[in-house]
């Protein structure tokens, strides 16, 4: 009785939407810049959704909390104020502990800045509601969008590279798929992904109207 009292709370609506039902790659189609350009490595993109998920968090963090004394006409430069703030944080991290992702990810993690994820979270979400549900937004949507990545990733890295974390997996005689790590591979990845995803969303709403339940 308890988890099915939790399945219609705020916070459960508020994680299925950021995982699946509002996604910020599959549904809001936001994030698309990152996600073709850093999924050529899972590496990469787990550094990368690591990332947003930290900046999502944190900036979820202080907008809300500040929120009441934000002005309205300065609302979208403390976002970026904010929003900056971390990434040079995320950035500084990456070029001490892991420099050969660093110069991989290269400008990509300074434009997390205008990730319009982020900034769409904060004017959407995070300035109307309280710090424990806008951390929670943050977590969510971040978690959405990393999955998303490191799925996509997975898919590229085997064709082109035959392998998934620098570690083999393909059989011997394989031949690489150099378009798969390339612009092209991940324009033709990325929209099968999506068709397919938003392919099962549409199967599950049917069902739900015809068994008269409204979507969670």
């Amino acid at each position: 009785m308890k988890l099915k009292r939790f399945l219609y709370t705020r916070p459960f609506r508020i994680i299925i939407n950021g995982l699946w039902r509002d996604n910020p790659v599959f549904c809001m189609t936001l994030g698309i810049c990152s996600a073709l350009a850093v999924t050529n490595k899972v590496e990469n993109a787990v550094a990368m959704g690591a990332g947003v998920t930290f900046v999502l968090m944190a900036t979820g963090l202080i907008i809300s909390a500040l929120r009441k004394i934000i002005p309205s006409r300065l609302r979208i430069i403390t976002y970026m104020l904010v929003i900056s703030s971390f990434v040079i944080i995320v950035d500084r991290i990456l070029q001490a502990f892991f420099p050969e992702i660093s110069k991989a990810l290269g400008p990509y993690v300074a434009l997390i800045i205008t990730n319009c994820i982020i900034m769409g979270r904060a004017e959407a979400f995070t300035i109307k509601n309280g710090v424990g549900y806008s951390v929670l937004d943050g977590l969510s949507c971040g978690i959405g969008y990393s999955y998303t990545l490191i799925i996509v990733s997975v898919i590229r890295e085997t064709l082109a590279f035959g392998t998934i974390l620098g570690m083999k997996v393909t059989p011997a005689g394989w031949t690489n798929w150099v378009v798969m790590s390339m612009a092209p591979g991940a324009f033709l990845v990325l929209g099968v992904f999506i068709w397919i995803v938003r392919s099962i969303q549409k199967s599950y709403d049917k069902i739900g109207r015809a068994s008269g339940r409204e979507r969670v």
